[in-house]
């Protein structure tokens, strides 16, 4: 056997066809199960397809590289739990292209961001950062809210998500821009905006404009709903053997 074992060390090709069969079995062993998985993200009751003005936000909020000091994934570690909350479901992340998981946190973790600040503070946060955490290195992002959102083109954003997986309907896509302004308009008729998208969609004056919808009111609205989907008082892990 240890004769043997000294072929493959003294010639290359023997050894080179040796590692691509071990590399062969081990692989068709990790993904034949996905052959005949249905899914491998359990459903989770409230998880929803991004608003139109969320999308914006969360456009703008990759675009400013936010990703890059601030994880979305909180891992079933204890001390990650009690600081952040319950751990992140594969499910939140479903209609995320691209997802916003990572591990390098300059700044904290964002995945349960949702309702634990007002949008003053939010708004603040932006515009000088050191203004409501003195220790942070945050640049500031005060263009936000003198720059009006430009959505011309967020109905072919929606038809794109849908392309690859979202369930976005014709009904959303043909109304994207009028549930986009309806959401940042408190005052506005939420009925049919609701029946798309839940009656879990916050509705308000993100950035305290009226006027105007800005950048900062889309930012602000995807910051306010993260993590906020979920009930975790309610859920409970679904049997492993019902994703089959």
């Amino acid at each position: 056997m240890l004769k043997k074992h000294g072929i493959l060390e003294r010639n290359s090709l023997p050894l080179v066809i040796a590692i691509l069969l071990v590399v062969s079995i081990g692989g068709i062993i990790e993904i034949s199960p996905l052959f005949y998985l249905e899914s491998t993200i359990e459903k989770v009751e409230g998880v929803r397809p991004y608003t139109p003005l969320e999308l914006e936000g969360r456009d703008i909020y990759i675009r400013e590289g936010c990703y890059v000091c601030h994880s979305q994934m909180i891992r079933p570690l204890r001390d990650e739990v009690e600081r952040y909350g319950h751990y992140s479901l594969a499910a939140e992340s479903m209609y995320d292209h691209p997802f916003q998981w990572g591990s390098k946190r300059t700044g904290p973790d964002l995945a349960r961001v949702g309702g634990k600040y007002s949008d003053a503070w939010h708004k603040d946060h932006l515009i000088d950062p050191r203004s409501v955490v003195p220790e942070s290195v945050m640049p500031p992002y005060a263009f936000l809210a003198e720059k009006e959102l430009n959505y011309r083109d967020v109905a072919e954003k929606i038809r794109t998500m849908n392309k690859v997986g979202v369930p976005y309907t014709q009904e959303m896509i043909d109304n994207a821009k009028e549930d986009l302004e309806t959401q940042a308009d408190p005052f506005a008729s939420s009925t049919k905006m609701r029946a798309r998208y839940g009656e879990k969609i916050v509705q308000r004056d993100f950035d305290g404009d009226p006027e105007r919808v800005t950048e900062m009111d889309a930012l602000v609205a995807y910051l306010q709903m993260l993590g906020t989907l979920v009930d975790f008082r309610t859920y409970k892990a679904e049997d492993p053997e019902n994703l089959r």
